[in-house]
């Protein structure tokens, strides 16, 4: 038990508890009960490590999530980050933190992973880095995929929070693990091959309202397509290093 980290997962639950939310769990048995896996899960929300880490509990395990360094820059949130041994990554220079991981994982810990590395506004799987397979590579241990559905109803991107009673459904399953093998590229094609199959997958039996804003397009929703999603990304990434460039 961790000091830090099991209260924080039973405030957690609480929370939810409190939130109403309605979790559906399928493949937690593919989580090892030792050793180290690269987790991957899809991004569709700012909730989802959250979630993400229950699935692990089963096996009374912890996830090292890799986060974004403004989130440890945070006089609240990083504190809160470093106490629970997560992973900052300076987006601008990454060898730092990707190495960081691949000890985490040589020593037998879980570190999660958004192969995304930013939330789709699509709700569809985006085109993947290859950093999760470099580090499955270089540590020698498999990457586990995880995929999650209905975070996006809770927050996420250019919508506001909904962080009340809503009853919210929310579907994780967790899929075989998959041994590493090169080329990394290769294996990052399996790796965004399997959660796109496991995402149709949990859709399946997910009721889905017409015309949402957290319904894919594909689905009948109002979503952006994944095409016009990225374009939307593009020009927002586009727009901070004008900024970033500006003296």
């Amino acid at each position: 038990m961790e000091p830090v980290y099991f209260p924080i997962i039973g405030l957690a639950r609480t929370v939810f508890a409190l939130q109403g939310l309605k979790f559906t769990v399928t493949g937690d048995e593919h989580i090892p009960a030792e050793g180290g896996a690269v987790i991957a899960i899809n991004h569709t929300g700012y909730m989802d490590f959250t979630y993400a880490g229950l699935p692990a509990r089963t096996t009374k395990r912890y996830i090292r999530f890799m986060a974004k360094k403004e989130v440890f820059d945070n006089s609240i949130s990083g504190p809160i980050m470093r106490a629970l041994k997560h992973i900052p990554v300076d987006r601008s220079a990454g060898a730092d933190s990707y190495r960081e991981a691949v000890n985490r994982l040589k020593s037998g810990e879980l570190v999660g992973v958004y192969p995304e590395a930013t939330i789709s506004r699509s709700f569809e799987i985006k085109e993947f880095k290859s950093g999760a397979a470099r580090m499955a590579i270089e540590a020698d241990v498999p990457i586990i995929p995880m995929v999650i559905w209905g975070a996006q109803r809770v927050w996420t991107k250019g919508f506001p929070k909904r962080l009340g009673r809503t009853n919210t459904p929310i579907s994780i399953k967790v899929g075989e693990p998959i041994q590493p093998f090169e080329p990394p590229q290769a294996l990052t094609d399996k790796l965004h091959t399997t959660m796109q199959q496991m995402l149709l997958d949990v859709q399946q039996g997910y009721e889905h309202e017409p015309g949402a804003y957290w319904v894919p397009a594909r689905l009948g929703g109002s979503a952006p397509t994944l095409e016009e999603a990225n374009a939307m990304d593009a020009a927002e990434a586009a727009e901070k290093a004008a900024k970033r460039a500006q003296p």
